[in-house]
């Protein structure tokens, strides 16, 4: 009878536990087609996207893709592969304006160093591509797509392993471009908790994790993870830094890791040669002088793409295949593009005119002319041009200070003054023109020039530009910049350039225009003013110049240094 009972509970249990079970499978059964049908039906329509596409952009057709597709950087691309085709690549920033080629560049160098001798980049090396004003980071690690994150169990989509209270480690970029390059471009925009992060990669070569949830006695951890907390992602990768920004401006911990490389601004007949063959690629004809037209008004290679591609969509709505003058003048005018400065030199003999050349932009070298009209007066100063007050320091503490070119012109005032010049009786006005802003004594011996010539009615030599900087003894200092102030000067048509002494290069031998250094101002004035008979241009605003005091023993002990 008990027996009997026990069986009848036992086949009442079971039948509940049947009935439970069979209840569960049928809903699902039920719930699972939805699923799939969802699933599928997604899965088809991202493959529809996929296979969806316009045509391809201008800009991508275009994109260099071999070296001698990089216009003007040949200078550029040699120092990169110098730094990275090698048995012991390094890291590296490259400075430059925007659409000139340093991401192709970039590229293209690592393609170049995985075929040289002794490299440690293998065939398969990646090239890891990152937008700094892009890299999102949380503060409390969830996530960091550059440098790597832990994600905690506790987070939503844990998954199986944080169900199981296990922490999970996720690469970012500086581990996906382990052994090869990573690029990250507008590095100067980077977040600075990231950039401190970057820098302890660069020094490591790792990155170590941390985790509240991870226990190094846990077994239940898998033994990769437990092989990350203890020693860390690999991250041994060489860093490329892409920026528009100056030297100045990007962090000193970060350059001291660096290889630095500059690559310059385009030349309007470079960015001509772009837009001409991107109408060819494009299917469109276009004339050499409409392709020197865009190189006058494009400021890069990008710029060139863009007014090409409208003017090649003008041509279509008429069913054209040629791109005309109209098209680009119309697109010019429709943008608001403004035209670049002539860079052409006026190689006339003028009184109170010198070429001067500066550094503009990203560090590339500029003509500008430096004016002076000397008017008798009581030895007034007067300088104009974007030569203001510079203020220096932190927060706490700040400095103004003169302008380094106003406290120059000081200097040229005083050592003409000793060198016989009747400075005291003349009220002299220098203009910087054009807008170019002059920082740093580097136009000393040009405003020493052009000075002598306002007040001799001298003319100074229109075919010869200077840089230097000049001390109160009649000495010629080195200066920043030379090498690209003589290529300006070569661009401007000029046939000589006179540079400090100890500025000179060997490089120099071998350019078109003729580089001669000089150790004193008595140089440059012997060489660039000229008698008051060679001027071609008639000295302006009536200015009075009046002939220096001959003081030829004192000038002689300037220009030897003696006192």
């Amino acid at each position: 009878m008990v027996s009997a009972i026990l069986f009848g509970i036992q086949l009442l249990v079971t039948v509940v536990v049947g009935i439970y079970f069979y209840t569960q499978l049928r809903a699902q059964r039920k719930t699972q087609p939805a699923h799939r049908r969802d699933s599928g039906k997604e899965y088809e329509r991202l493959q529809r996207m996929r296979a969806l596409k316009l045509s391809e952009p201008l800009a991508e057709r275009v994109r260099p893709g071999k070296f001698s597709d990089i216009i003007g950087q040949e200078d550029g691309i040699k120092s990169l592969k110098a730094i990275l085709c090698g048995k012991n690549p390094q890291h590296v920033i490259i400075y430059g304006p925007p659409g000139i080629g340093k991401t192709c560049a970039a590229r293209l160098v690592l393609e170049a160093a995985k075929k040289s001798a002794g490299t440690p980049f293998a065939a398969n090396a990646p090239f890891i591509e990152m937008d700094a004003t892009c890299v999102r980071f949380d503060e409390r690690a969830i996530a960091d797509p550059l440098i790597g994150s832990v994600h905690d169990p506790i987070y939503q989509g844990a998954g199986p392993l944080g169900v199981q209270g296990i922490p999970q480690p996720k690469p970012g970029a500086v581990t996906k471009a382990h052994g090869g390059v990573l690029f990250l471009d507008e590095i100067g925009e980077l977040h600075p908790i990231q950039m401190n992060k970057l820098l302890k990669v660069l020094e490591d070569r790792k990155v170590m994790l941390e985790s509240a949830y991870y226990n190094a006695d846990d077994t239940a951890v898998p033994r990769y993870i437990h092989d990350i907390f203890k020693n860390g992602l690999p991250a041994d990768f060489r860093l490329v830094g892409a920026t528009t920004r100056s030297p100045q401006e990007i962090s000193p911990a970060l350059r001291s890791r660096c290889m630095e490389i500059y690559f310059r601004a385009l030349e309007p007949e470079e960015v001509a040669d772009i837009a001409f063959h991107s109408a060819q690629r494009a299917g469109f004809a276009m004339k050499k002088e409409d392709a020197e037209m865009v190189g006058r008004f494009a400021s890069c290679g990008r710029d060139a793409v863009n007014i090409v591609q409208m003017c090649a969509g003008l041509a279509q709505l008429e069913n054209r295949t040629e791109i005309l003058t109209r098209d680009v003048e119309w697109v010019i005018y429709s943008g608001h593009y403004a035209a670049r400065p002539d860079q052409k030199a006026d190689t006339s003999n003028r009184i109170g005119v010198v070429h001067g050349l500066a550094i503009v932009g990203s560090h590339q070298g500029a003509t500008m002319e430096i004016e002076a009209v000397a008017q008798r007066g009581s030895g007034k100063l007067h300088i104009t041009g974007i030569v203001d007050e510079e203020e220096i320091g932190g927060d706490n503490r700040k400095i103004r200070r003169k302008s380094t070119a106003r406290s120059s012109l000081e200097n040229v005032m005083t050592l003409l003054g000793s060198m016989g010049y009747r400075t005291d009786e003349y009220d002299l006005h220098i203009n910087f023109p054009g807008g170019t802003p002059v920082d740093g004594p580097s136009a000393g011996v040009a405003m020493a020039v052009v000075a002598a010539s306002a007040l001799t009615g001298r003319p100074v030599d229109g075919h010869v530009a200077v840089t230097g900087e000049v001390s109160v003894r009649g000495m010629v200092k080195p200066v920043g910049g030379v090498p690209g102030k003589v290529e300006a000067a070569e661009r401007a048509g000029l046939t000589s350039v006179l540079i400090p002494f100890e500025n000179q290069l060997e490089r120099f031998e071998h350019t078109t225009i003729q580089v001669k250094p000089i150790r004193t101002l008595r140089e440059a004035l012997d060489r660039m003013l000229l008698p008051a008979e060679a001027a071609t241009v008639e000295i302006a605003l009536n200015a009075q110049p009046v002939s220096p005091v001959p003081v030829l023993v004192a000038e002689e002990k300037l220009a030897t240094g003696n006192s």
